[in-house]
């Protein structure tokens, strides 16, 4: 099973890292090209942005739902917020496309609006990020599956009813090239909160497709340890300076070096997984034969001697006789002498 955007590929045996760097250029293409250049350092396979105008996004009086000191207007609604951070137009984001070419990561970005679907595709993106937030804007997902492009769905607060509808509506548009994107959409999310075994869940229900996670705990620990719930895509927030004003994003998000600590943790643990199968390995093997135990004589021995249990110790190595063919020589008759603390052959026993 593979699931693909691009160049940045996702499948049974390799996890995606997409650094989420959303709207944290900040307006600004110098700090924009920072966030591609230190995440392409970092390993990512893929950096995603954010695509939208607060005019088509939100009402003037929508009430946020985070609670981010740094806001210019501590009392304002979610268009007072966003409208500071979407000034990026076709340009800007062709610009941002062509610097992931060139830094050789893949380019990605949330669409919120038709509009934004079609200046996407435009400038040559090769796949879209649903937002939890559009899981159930019906006529959304339906225009962004008729794009025929690869679709990172995410599902916070959502419950299983809302992923299955989202997934056949895609799927209703002749799409299924679908990524199913475990969430919790709380900013941060508590480790508590994160419910990994959702993972296995979704396995369950979406048995053809990979699932990812989108993580919104602070640190790297939790994202690491999906890997070895399946995960095959993880996106973490992303900044190259968590100092920055203007994004609530910029003091929970990842820096260069926790994501490249993400990236080492989680090829370590994809690593470490294994086939699942049960088997003597090959860097085993000098500790099967040294460190197990042999038959070995307890004091010498003559020939002709009838070997009694008490004649026999089990030591290393583990080179001669296994103890657990101990009752096939226990009386029978030495064919020549043993001396004391000597591995007992086969031989020693005759015909």
């Amino acid at each position: 099973m593979e699931f693909r955007i691009g160049k940045a590929i996702a499948s049974e045996d390799r996890t995606m890292v997409i650094a989420e760097a959303g709207v944290n250029h900040l307006g600004r293409m110098d700090y924009a090209e920072k966030l591609i250049a230190s995440a392409k350092r970092a390993g990512a396979d893929m950096i995603k942005f954010q695509t939208y105008k607060a005019a088509r996004l939100t009402t003037r009086n929508a009430p946020r739902f985070w609670n981010w000191e740094g806001e210019h207007d501590k009392e304002g609604s979610q268009y007072d917020s966003y409208s500071i951070l979407d000034s990026f137009g076709k340009e800007e984001h062709r610009r941002l496309k062509e610097m992931c070419d060139a830094h050789g990561i893949e380019f990605l970005s949330t669409p919120f609006d038709n509009e934004a679907v079609d200046m996407l595709v435009e400038i040559g993106v090769n796949g879209f990020k649903i937002a939890s937030c559009d899981i159930n804007n019906i006529p959304f997902l339906e225009y962004v599956a008729s794009k025929g492009l690869p679709i990172l769905l995410s599902t916070g607060a959502s419950s299983m009813e809302d992923i299955r509808r989202a997934v056949e509506v895609i799927h209703s548009r002749g799409n299924d090239q679908v990524c199913v994107m475990h969430c919790t959409l709380c900013y941060p999310t508590e480790p508590k909160d994160a419910n990994l075994r959702a993972v296995l869940k979704l396995q369950e229900a979406f048995p053809d497709k990979l699932i990812g996670f989108s993580d919104h705990t602070l640190g790297t620990v939790v994202a690491s340890a999906s890997v070895l719930y399946g995960v095959r895509a993880i996106e973490k927030h992303y900044t190259f300076d968590k100092t920055l004003p203007d994004s609530a994003d910029h003091w929970l998000s990842l820096d260069e070096a926790d994501l490249a600590r993400l990236v080492a943790d989680v090829r370590t643990l994809e690593a470490a997984l294994g086939t699942g199968g049960k088997a003597v390995l090959d860097c085993e093997r000098p500790a099967r034969s040294f460190a197990r135990r042999s038959l070995v004589a307890a004091r010498d021995l003559p020939k002709g001697s009838v070997l009694e249990a008490e004649d026999v110790v089990c030591k290393r190595p583990g080179t001669g006789i296994p103890p657990t063919r101990l009752d096939e020589f226990v009386g029978k008759t030495l064919a020549r002498d043993v001396v004391a603390d000597a591995l007992f052959e086969t031989g020693d026993f005759g015909e």
